[in-house]
This record gives C-alpha cells, structure tokens and sequence, in this order.
C-alpha cells in the first residue's frame, strides 16, 4: 500500500487518506513521510486507540526549536487533512481552525542584480571536476542559468529528463509541475547552444528516459547538493546571505527573472495587459494574481519606472497583507 511501515492505531487512515490522495491524481510524494513521523510520535506519545484528540493534535502543533514557521505550517496541514479525511468517512477527529499556526515574517525575495549575476556565474563558471559528482563542473554552469534564464522552480529543472530538453525546437517540456500543470518553456539561442554542449558532453549515449541533471546513482541530482553549491558560488562572488530563512534561495533566480522580464517591458513601452498573461502562462502559475505580485516588487525596487508601472497595470498590483509575497 505504501512505502512506510505504519504501525500506530491511526495507520489505517493514514493508508487510507494515501491510497485516496493518490487515486484523485495527486502526486503526495512526500506527505508519506511526515505522516510516518506522526505514526511514530503517536507511538511514543502512548496513544493504544485510533482515535486524533485535540490534546494529541495541538501537542503534535507546537513550533520545535529553530524550526521554520513554513515547516510548521507544512507539519500542522498534513494531520488536519487526515482529520478531514476521518471525519469525511464517518470517523470523529479533531479538526485544527484554519491559518491557526503563525506565518512568521513573509520572506521578501531577494532580485539578483545585474552585476551580482555576473559574479556568481564567473564563479559557478570556474567549477571544477568533483569525483562524487562527476558531472558537476557541466551541470552546474547550465542549471543556474537554466533557473534564471527560464525561471524554472529548482524541482522542475532537476527532474527534466532527456526527452523533455528538445535540441530541435530550443524547447523544454515541464510535466506535471506545480499544480499538475504541464507547460513548454522556450530556450534562449544562448541556453540552446549551452544545451547542446552539455548533451555532448553528458548525454551522447544516453536514453530518452535518463535524468537531464544526473547524479552518479542514475537519479536526479539532489536539492541538496544544488544548494551547497549555491552558498559556495555565493561566498566566492562576495554575495551575502542572511542565513537559513534569510536568504538569498536557489528558488530567487526565478524571481530575479521576473522582475527583470518585467522592468525590460516596462522600459520598452510593452503592453502588460498582453504580456503578463504570458508571463503566467510561461512560468505555470496558478492564478492571475500569483504573477501580479512581481509587478509591485518590480516597482518597489526600481522607483524610476514605478510611475509608468502603475499607469499600465496599477488596477492589478495587489496590496501587501500579511501573506506578503507569493513564492510560486
């Protein structure tokens, strides 16, 4: 049924939310896991009836030391959906208020200016052969600029297979990202000839179905190691970081392309009515206002354009509440 060993009172549930989950089409790839961890927490709490009482639901609910408030909220949302789902099949539980949970402070991304880009690549440029990663000195240069250059989630660049990367047509196939959305994101002539390259090196014998981005185990290669990666490039460029939660993320070159996409079109005279539809089409977003948040942030750091910002598009730039920025 699934691939953990549940073994608390609550485990026919859990298998029982899973198996429905995914037969509704949705990924939940890594609920599982943290539903693993509750399973265990409700055995070393000495729960011996499947029952989800408020007294275990607000215990499991506390905010761990220098745990993220995101990770709280992920944390805290998995169980109230498995108490929904009880309650849905006839089963009382507990079911936690919604929003309950602090946000904390919303996180402000972080836009790479034009010099700092420049360094970080010289500096992701000079990568050298790794014999763990015996591909990172190719994957590296074309994956950060990938994630900038197209304004790829970091999740939908490493799990681009070969077949989704076409040389032909300079186009990329995004399945199943964000939302169960599937999209084509065209390449630079730039990023295409950087693709062709890569494949050349990487790739001349490899199957359709291989990983783009490979790791020595045949499997994508992992966040974490694009991370560490990150903070080092970051260090060499003499680019700060605020520290965990602080940023700057790996997830900020998407950002970063955006607001300039759009600080180009503003400084061009474009019509934004026509092209932030295709910006939202291009970057998968799932609503209108996930791609109007850019437009405030564009205007905020760049006060010389705000005026013409708001003249084009200020019926549609959203007023900061306390969700803050999208992170889409």
């Amino acid at each position: 049924m699934t691939e953990f060993p549940y073994s608390s009172p609550l485990k026919e549930y859990i298998q029982g939310m899973i198996l429905q989950k995914r037969s509704l089409g949705y990924k939940f790839d890594s609920s599982p896991r943290l539903l693993y961890k509750f399973d265990q927490f409700c055995l070393t709490y000495g729960c011996t009836e499947p029952v989800l009482s408020k007294e275990l639901v607000l215990i499991w609910s506390q905010k761990r030391p220098n745990e993220a408030y995101a990770t709280v909220q992920h944390r805290v949302g998995i169980i109230r959906n498995l108490a929904l789902y009880m309650n849905r099949i006839g089963v009382n539980a507990y079911v936690l208020p919604k929003n309950i949970t602090s946000k904390g402070p919303a996180y402000i991304p972080y836009i790479f200016s034009n010099h700092e880009l420049a360094a970080f690549y010289k500096q992701v440029d000079s990568c050298h052969y790794c014999a763990e990663v015996p591909y990172r000195h190719w994957i590296m240069p074309l994956l950060f600029r990938i994630l900038y250059g197209c304004g790829l989630r970091v999740s939908e660049a490493l799990h681009l297979k070969v077949r989704d990367v076409d040389l032909l047509t300079g186009v990329l196939t995004i399945w199943d990202g964000k939302f169960n959305k599937d999209r084509l994101v065209p390449l630079s002539t730039e990023l295409l000839e950087r693709c062709h390259a890569y494949v050349n090196q990487i790739h001349m014998f490899s199957e359709p179905g291989d990983y783009f981005f490979p790791s020595p185990n045949n499997q994508p290669i992992t966040i974490g190691n694009i991370y560490k990666n990150f903070r080092k490039f970051l260090w060499k460029a003499r680019i700060s970081h605020g520290g965990w939660g602080k940023g700057p993320r790996v997830h900020d070159f998407r950002h970063t392309f955006c607001v300039h996409c759009l600080k180009r079109w503003v400084l061009e005279g474009k019509d934004l009515s026509t092209y932030l539809p295709i910006l939202k089409t291009y970057l998968g977003h799932h609503s209108f206002r996930d791609t109007s948040q850019y437009l405030r942030l564009t205007a905020e750091l760049y006060p010389d354009i705000t005026a013409k910002v708001e003249h084009a598009f200020g019926h549609v730039i959203p007023a900061m509440g306390g969700d803050g920025y999208e992170t889409n």
